[in-house]
């Protein structure tokens, strides 16, 4: 009988590491047929659609509030799809607000249930333990610190090494990538990585465009936007137009890595494409706002000393970080023009920044370890 498999990605970087355990589960079992909710990578590899993943990408504790309806409604599609085909597992990634909540019902259905990536526990809402402890057979954790911290809660957790430690890498030449886009080599160049939600670009992008003015009054720079790919399209052809006075700020979609590994400052707004310039060695400034209302609820919930992920990996302070009011075009412009003043600052960062790569890999196939560990626990279950 054929392996049947429900996977669900929420956001884009759930949606490559959903993607990439699909793929590795199909070179033991090519047999293997996956549903779920998709993310464009998914779809590439041939998982069937039940919900866009991009009708779940919101950020922050009120702004999601408005789009519960909606929510609620893909989650509904989502288990009724479970009860209907009845999988021989579920693999959920990321987006454990919305994940938790449909592992629950899984469970309910005896579908073993495997949680790639987990919520950040550690740091906020250590509620969401027991949901885990109750509803998720495994929890496959992607940063080192992690596997203990649930461990000692009663958590089946595992560290199967960072999925981006395997991949992430410019796929073009420093000289190569400046010619394809007409960058002049002789100009520091500034890669801008607003985000990949609509809102979280909403609210970079014109803070980014004053600390664009800053840096360039100070000093002859290239700013390249990069954006996620389709971007244009999802968002409008004219997202970016906060950027684009006097034509000064240049764009590319699709090549986040490049762009950041051939800048030499990234403005990089906290969480996923922070890790990417880690293990890019790109020295970089980190940055993130949300509503007020959300921080203001959200805040005294934080029990750790840094935002960034780099920093928590380093167990200390290797990257800037400017959260909510710290987040002003001058601190971003000031930081910037810190680290392209003073070459030793770069490379010192980089050096600290390789000491976190080192961290995140494990030494094996994230991918196919996890993919191991499902199917074996798939094999035990039918024995």
């Amino acid at each position: 009988m054929a392996l049947k498999i429900l996977i669900s990605a929420g956001e884009a970087s759930g949606d490559r590491y959903a993607a990439g355990v699909a793929a590795a589960i199909r070179c033991i079992r090519p047999e293997a047929d996956f549903f779920g909710c998709t993310g464009a990578e998914m779809r590439a590899n041939g998982i069937r659609t039940v919900v866009d993943s991009a009708n779940l990408s919101v950020v922050g504790l009120v702004e999601v509030v408005q789009h519960i309806p909606r929510i609620y409604g893909e989650y509904r599609k989502l288990v009724e799809a479970a009860e209907r085909e009845k999988p021989d597992a579920a693999v959920l990634t990321d987006s454990a607000g919305f994940h938790l909540r449909v592992a629950a019902q899984l469970r309910k259905l005896d579908i073993p249930v495997f949680q790639l990536v987990a919520p950040q526990a550690w740091a906020w809402r250590e509620g969401r333990v027991k949901q885990l402890r109750r509803n998720v057979n495994e929890l496959h954790c992607i940063f080192p610190f992690e596997e203990q911290f649930f461990r000692q809660h009663g958590v089946n957790a595992h560290y199967i090494g960072h999925p981006l430690a395997q991949i992430v890498r410019p796929w073009l030449g420093r000289a190569e990538f400046f010619s394809k886009h007409r960058l002049p080599a002789d100009r520091p160049l500034v890669a801008l990585c607003p985000g990949s939600r609509q809102g979280e670009i909403a609210r970079h992008l014109p803070v980014l465009g004053e600390a664009v003015e800053r840096i360039a009054e100070q000093r002859a720079c290239t700013f390249l936007l990069a954006a996620p790919a389709g971007a244009a399209d999802r968002f409008g052809k004219d997202f970016w137009s906060p950027l684009r006075p006097e034509g000064r700020v240049r764009y590319c979609e699709g090549e986040t890595w490049d762009a950041m590994g051939h800048s030499d400052v990234t403005l990089a707004a906290s969480g996923t494409v922070t890790i990417e310039a880690a293990l890019l060695g790109a020295p970089m400034v980190t940055y993130y706002r949300v509503s007020p209302v959300t921080y203001l609820i959200g805040k005294p919930l934080v029990r750790v000393p840094y935002y960034s992920m780099v920093n928590l990996v380093a167990g200390k302070r290797v990257v800037a970080e400017y959260i909510q009011q710290d987040m002003t075009g001058a601190n971003l412009a000031g930081e910037a023009m810190r680290l392209l003043s003073a070459p030793e600052a770069r490379e010192r960062m980089k050096a600290e920044l390789s000491e976190v790569r080192t961290a995140l890999e494990a030494g094996h196939d994230p991918f196919e370890c996890s993919a191991r560990r499902i199917l074996t626990y798939i094999q035990e279950e039918v024995r």
